[in-house]
């Protein structure tokens, strides 16, 4: 704790302090400033670790991280004025992917609230409509229950963003208060019994059920109990892009694929013929049921830990609502089925034949640039349990989404809720510290590489093993495409080089190149074994990127 005598009286930032230790915060990560000196004084004295980052945007990223790999509510911290409104992007993206974050901002004194002086902004209202909860310590006495509020209504349900504003003022006035207890025991139970009836009745009739698992499935305890779920049911299942490592190896000839942003993939066909699709941790930001689910007129079980905001295209018949993993076992026990009907059976077979196919292919693609398939072959040889990938957002994320595949829950990190430009490398850093004994890889495009890139000098400062991948093709390729497919023509897309190996060296890292594609294993390897950050550049051949938005075929490359 806090280091105090006996004789000294906890001001507001030291009980700040207290409170943090006490919910087992480690680390925070931000940028101090006058507003916020007094909280940053007292993590002095703390055992908190304080990582100075270089950008407030990307201490959000790091915390978000963080939230997402342990369930504990990463912590940043700014300043008032642009410290917090540089918070935004982070604690908007962490919302919508589901992560806990719980940030602090410094503000001006309370009596100075409505006036115009330096660093005045109403950051509370800035903040909440990107927050699951946004308040002001209001007094030094209150410190201790709005932070502990702040913590459970991140954590809480479908995890998120928290904002607490830290006057100056409370801040270092005298605090007469102590840090809260938690409840001994707290949680969810398992769904409503007569709920659980109904979903188990309608399984059991469906002709042709289907798995949807979102975001929440991929946490480790609810991807546990899913196992069994899918086993026990032995039907087709499909995966947003941030359920990815849900689906256990054994369970992987059930697994049809990643789904979204556009209806393209072989996940898509199964979800098109199915009768009950049953959702698992599923949240509509991650693929918009307009576009999986537009007109159907069938049943959708709805497993989560809160009801359903419902949609023209998204109106469950039955709605299991409590601890997903406790849901799925009750479940369990009152299903049964005799195995897939003979068109899953036959979906998935060709899938799998696809899958095969599109592997031998990729592994054969040769040639200068590298063809985004070569390098998803090869990075597949890598992702081993002892590894965590961080993905950005761009066309590769896409590549790398859709035939990249992970059994690890929350072993690959990805962005859809926001599609935030930037959050690779900070992920990285937040998993070399929560997994310091895994190999970290984070992988962008050279669009989003420079989003984040000054916190390089971070990760090199934390001595971070991490290695980040930049795909290098000089466009905002992926908005490109798009624009090309509805005007004919880009726009606004180009920019200019960046030397990546000058770059990582620059900041005290160690650069490489792959040149060819018979470079990718021997530089990746050579990368792993070099302490410290490492920066991989490669350039890549995307001239197949349109297909990313048709039909998937079978000769879908040349």
């Amino acid at each position: 704790m806090t280091k105090m005598r006996d004789t000294d009286q906890l001001n507001g930032a030291q009980l700040v302090v207290q409170t943090l230790e006490a919910q087992g915060v480690t680390h925070v990560f931000g940028i101090p400033g006058a507003k916020i000196d007094a909280v940053f004084n007292a993590l002095a004295d703390s055992k908190i670790q304080t990582v100075v980052c270089r950008h407030e945007q990307n201490a959000a990223f790091i915390a978000g991280g963080i939230g997402r790999m342990t369930g504990k509510a990463g912590v940043a911290i700014a300043t008032s004025g642009p410290g917090v409104s540089n918070l935004v992007t982070g604690l908007a993206t962490a919302n919508s992917e589901g992560d806990p974050v719980v940030a602090l901002g410094g503000a001006v004194a309370l009596d100075e609230q409505l006036k115009q002086i330096h660093q005045t902004m109403d950051s509370v209202s800035i903040c909440k409509p990107v927050t699951k909860f946004a308040a002001t310590a209001a007094s030094p006495h209150a410190v201790t229950e709005v932070l502990s509020n702040a913590f459970r209504a991140a954590e809480a349900g479908r995890a998120g963003a928290a904002f607490v504003s830290l006057p100056k003022d409370i801040m270092a006035a005298p605090a007469q208060a102590r840090v809260l207890p938690f409840p001994t025991f707290s949680g969810y139970g398992q769904a409503d019994a007569a709920a659980l009836k109904e979903a188990a009745r309608l399984v059991n009739a469906a002709k042709n059920p289907v798995i949807l698992l979102g975001m929440l499935a991929s946490k480790p305890a609810n991807a546990s109990a899913l196992g069994n779920f899918i086993a026990r049911l032995d039907a087709p299942v499909v995966g947003t892009f941030q359920a990815a490592g849900a689906v256990a190896t054994h369970l992987f000839d059930n697994f049809g694929g990643r789904v979204g942003q556009l209806a393209n993939q072989p996940g898509d066909k199964l979800l098109e013929v199915a009768d009950v699709v049953i959702t698992v941790g599923y949240d509509p930001v991650e693929y918009d049921p307009s576009i999986w689910n537009n007109g159907k007129d069938r049943t959708i079980i709805h497993v989560d830990v809160q009801a359903a905001d419902l949609d023209v295209n998204y109106c469950p018949t039955v709605e299991l609502i409590g601890d997903i993993a406790q849901t799925l076992a009750a479940l369990n026990g009152q299903v049964y089925r005799s195995g897939k009907s003979p068109e899953a059976r036959n979906m998935l077979q060709e899938i799998a034949e696809q899958r095969a196919q599109l592997s031998q292919r990729a592994a054969e693609l040769n040639g200068t640039p590298v063809h985004p398939m070569r390098l998803v072959c090869e990075l597949q040889k890598f992702l081993e349990p002892d590894v965590t990938l961080c993905l950005d957002m761009g066309s590769f994320h896409l590549w790398l989404a859709r035939h990249l595949y992970s059994f690890r829950a929350r072993q690959v990190l990805i962005s859809n809720g926001q599609q935030t430009l930037g959050v690779a490398l900070p992920w990285a850093i937040a998993a070399s510290v929560v997994r310091p004994h895994e190999k970290v890889l984070s992988i962008s495009g050279d669009g989003g590489f420079l989003f984040s890139a000054m916190e390089l000098e971070t990760a090199v400062r934390l001595k971070a093993n991490i290695v980040h991948m930049v795909w290098i093709d000089g466009t905002y390729d992926m908005v490109a495409v798009q624009e090309t497919l509805k005007y004919g023509r880009p726009s606004g897309c180009d920019f200019g080089p960046v030397d990546t190996v000058k770059y990582a060296e620059a900041f005290g890292a160690t650069g490489m190149m792959i040149r060819e594609a018979s470079e990718i294993t021997p530089v990746l390897k050579k990368a792993f074994d070099t302490p410290g950050p490492v920066i991989i550049g490669v350039h890549v051949d995307y001239r197949d990127n349109h297909n990313l938005f048709q039909m998937v075929r079978a000769d879908a490359f040349h």
